[in-house]
């Protein structure tokens, strides 16, 4: 990944992200009295949760696709993308937490991203046959 460093600057960004959203899991789980391995027991942990869990769901896809997608887009492009799936992450986090019905824009800033990175690492890998 040394070729597309900002990519892997956007990719380590997504993986804190991640890691942080573990912490405010564990952070919850202790103040709302939720005991491990229990994975629900109070609405505001099941909400912080579920959020950890969606973005572990849409890290598989985002993952492979971004580091895929940075030699058909260049680095640079690569990397918007990528930090755009962040920033989504982080408004469907918040946007969750208050009301989950409300986690649209999130979701959208990061269901979208991955979908450019799949059709772009996709296009590549045809262009290269």
């Amino acid at each position: 990944m040394t070729a597309f460093p900002l990519t892997t600057l956007a990719i380590l960004l997504a993986l804190l992200i991640y890691f942080g959203l573990g912490a405010v899991v564990g952070m919850a789980r202790a103040k709302y009295g939720v005991p491990a391995p229990q994975s629900s027991g109070h609405p505001e942990f099941d909400k912080r949760n579920r959020v950890h869990m969606n973005t572990l769901e849409q890290l598989i896809m985002f993952l492979p696709a971004a580091m895929f997608a940075a030699p058909v887009l260049g680095d640079a492009i690569t990397a918007i993308i990528a930090l755009t799936w962040s920033v989504g992450r982080l408004l469907y986090a918040r946007s969750y937490y208050v009301d989950p019905a409300k986690r649209s824009l999130g979701f959208a800033l990061t269901f979208l991203p991955t979908l450019v990175l799949i059709i772009a690492a996709a296009w590549g890998a045809v262009q290269a046959l």
